[in-house]
């Protein structure tokens, strides 16, 4: 979870806490509205609620059962969370990719079916129910993809490098110190900008490379479920090996996310980086 529950807040939280309180309320004003019942016991219902409450709050939030269910229900909320996000992010695929994501997921609901049907199982095991995560990872580095090559289209390699070369040429031909440094400058990021260039191009291959190992390993097990003789049959599947790949490819990728962080601002300015440098406009 992103965040550690705070225990205290939860309980306080809890609708049986909650109408405890009102209850304590409601007695206490039942009580000081009563002609037979002498005015000053009102404070009666007040004080043992209060002293109620004291225990309750010394106790429930230290027991581990209530902290184990307060941790489920955060991470429920999370899931959901994380989930509308997701679908957030599918809308914004364009037709063909949320074609993609959609294909993988029905074949996701196959697996589980036929799998349930053959096996006579209302259970999963868990290792067919990894393919949950390998979807999730899709989508996300599907995102990635689509964010990068979108990128790419408005920049272009040939024209950075002639950029450094002019400005390396630039740098020769400097008519003093104050200039040479200013021209170095401009040398020095037109080269950060080509790494940046090579960084994405890099992440697109190793992003395509996964894209297609998840797509070739949901048919690899869609086919092994229709024909497994028998349910361990799945278990010989190497399911750890392609999430352990997934991992290694989420680690690089993180490596890079100064850059890939900026894809979408690049996407909102895209216009704008199509227009040449001021030296170079007429």
């Amino acid at each position: 979870m992103a965040e550690k529950p705070n225990y205290l807040k939860e309980a306080i939280k809890e609708p049986l806490n909650i109408w405890g309180m009102v209850a304590c309320v409601a007695a206490s004003v039942f009580v000081a509205t009563q002609d037979a019942i002498p005015l000053i016991t009102y404070w009666m219902p007040l004080a043992a609620g209060a002293a109620m409450e004291t225990m309750y709050l010394m106790t429930v939030p230290a027991m581990s059962a209530y902290r184990r269910l307060v941790d489920s229900r955060a991470r429920r909320r999370e899931m959901i969370e994380r989930g509308h996000k997701r679908e957030e992010m599918i809308r914004r695929f364009d037709p063909r990719e949320r074609e993609a994501v959609e294909y993988l997921k029905w074949m996701k609901n196959q697996i589980y079916q036929n799998y349930q049907k053959f096996t006579h199982s209302s259970n999963l095991p868990d290792h067919i129910l990894k393919l949950d995560h390998m979807w999730d990872k899709y989508v996300d580095f599907l995102d990635i993809y689509r964010r990068c090559k979108n990128h790419l289209r408005t920049a272009n390699r040939q024209t950075i490098m002639n950029q450094i070369q002019q400005a390396e040429r630039a740098v020769n031909t400097a008519p003093d110190e104050g200039t040479r440094r200013l021209y170095e400058k401009n040398l020095e990021i037109l080269q950060k900008r080509l790494k940046a260039y090579e960084d994405i191009e890099r992440s697109i291959k190793r992003v395509e490379a996964q894209l297609q190992s998840i797509e070739s390993f949901f048919g690899l097990v869609n086919d092994q479920v229709v024909t497994m003789p028998t349910p361990d049959a799945l278990s010989a599947l190497d399911f750890d090996s392609l999430i352990s790949s997934i991992e290694i490819t989420k680690e690089i990728l993180e490596e890079t996310a100064p850059v890939l962080s900026q894809l979408d601002y690049a996407e909102r300015s895209a216009e704008s980086n199509f227009r040449p440098p001021v030296a170079q406009r007429q």
